[in-house]
């Protein structure tokens, strides 16, 4: 019988920020931007966003409550929330980029539905109606539920993995050979 090579006990774990920030860089990230109405408009690259429930329908993302988003998101009925194709790792870096104006140019975007600021050219969007924002430690949950979606028929996602942009053919594994 075979040893698993490292097996912590719960003991030997130092469960602080610092190691469970460096457990979950093992886990990939779908990469989202989040954006809401406001003057100006914010907008800010999320890895936290994931779907509660589908009867009724709920999202969930979560932004720390420093940042400079969140009195705008704290305030809106409405939120965008862009899921990000592979090829726009730039706009993944601008959104997450402070002090700047992330909707200038070359950001291309329109003004949709209750005044929420929606990217273009992303591989799906959603318009949520939020619901409720729990306050959890330094951060908040947003639960929203979808109002309206798109999403294109092609594409790949822009995932956050081990602390930098990746995709998902960074992350397949090469296939065995057969040799006859």
């Amino acid at each position: 019988m075979t040893k698993p090579a490292h097996r912590l006990s719960p003991v030997d774990a130092d469960a602080d920020a610092d190691a469970l920030r460096t457990l979950l860089r093992h886990q990939a990230s779908t990469v989202v931007v989040v954006t809401a109405p406001g003057t100006p408009a914010v907008g800010f690259t999320a890895t936290s966003f994931t779907s509660v429930s589908l009867a009724p329908p709920i999202i969930s993302f979560c932004l720390n409550l420093g940042s400079s988003s969140w009195p705008a998101v704290s305030r809106s009925r409405y939120v965008g929330v862009h899921l990000l194709s592979r090829q726009q790792q730039e706009l993944a870096r601008t959104f997450a980029t402070s002090g700047i104006d992330r909707f200038a140019a070359p950001t291309r975007w329109r003004l949709g539905p209750e005044g929420v600021p929606m990217l273009e050219d992303t591989l799906a969007w959603l318009l949520c109606r939020v619901i409720d924002r729990v306050t959890v430690g330094d951060h908040a949950i947003v639960l929203a539920e979808p109002e309206q979606l798109w999403h294109a028929d092609v594409g790949s996602p822009l995932l956050y993995h081990r602390g930098r942009y990746a995709n998902l053919a960074d992350h397949v594994e090469p296939t065995a050979r057969r040799v006859a």
